[in-house]
């Protein structure tokens, strides 16, 4: 018994290794774009989350790893669980050289649409860097206004391992405002949705109303304009 114990355990330790690697040979290949551009200076990761919902902020972030940087299982937010996504954010945090926040709110998306308001998002993400990037590495888009050289890569948060780190941090910082504001505003689910046009979301917004996160230009044909 013993010796087929001892099998089973070096089967599962064998098994672990095999995983980290694939992992570790994950990340290189994440590293990519960051190993291409090393060459000019502080790289600086963008992304964003929130465009699509009916309530609450876009949120940009702006992240900025050291050189040779690989923090283990980061990878585009989507594709991330809630968890995993909470156990990367403070590793991230502790390790960036510089982390910036930017967003819009609700108001200000009716008042400018939701493209130009992530723009201004992203830009006030890097604007609260404490560290000026050489390079921004940004998920598709070149954004208006920056004097930084950019790169815009599609699909970026699953390519650029900055990207991925950024998508993380603006995800995690919208969750929780959302998880916030479900309990200043509960009936909405917005913790569970998190302002995205569920059923429930939707049949909520027909019951009650909007809300003062809503946004009037996303949610029109559901609660009517001078709602």
């Amino acid at each position: 018994m013993s010796g087929k114990k001892e099998t089973a355990q070096t089967q599962r330790e064998q098994k672990r290794l095999n995983k980290l690697k694939e992992e570790q040979e994950r990340i290189e290949r994440l590293r990519a774009y960051e190993e291409q551009y090393a060459p000019c200076g502080l790289i600086c990761g963008i992304d964003e989350v929130g465009r699509g919902p009916f309530a609450g902020p876009v949120v940009a972030g702006a992240v900025i790893l050291p050189p040779g940087c690989r923090i283990l299982y980061i990878n585009d937010s989507k594709k991330l669980s809630e968890k995993k996504r909470e156990e990367l954010y403070p590793v991230i945090l502790e390790q960036a050289l510089a982390v910036g926040i930017g967003m819009a709110s609700p108001q200000r998306i009716d008042e400018i649409n939701i493209l130009q308001a992530t723009y201004e998002a992203m830009r006030l993400a890097i604007k609260n860097l404490s560290v000026t990037p050489d390079i921004l590495l940004n998920d598709a888009v070149t954004i208006p206004g920056v004097t930084v050289r950019q790169v815009p890569i599609v699909k970026g948060d699953e390519k650029s391992l900055s990207i991925a780190a950024a998508s993380i941090v603006a995800k995690v910082t919208r969750d929780r405002m959302m998880a916030e504001y479900d309990k200043e505003f509960p009936g909405y689910a917005f913790a569970s949705n998190k302002g995205y046009g569920t059923a429930g979301h939707i049949a909520a917004l027909k019951a009650y109303g909007p809300t003062p996160i809503h946004r009037r230009s996303f949610i029109r044909k559901y609660v009517g304009s001078s709602s």
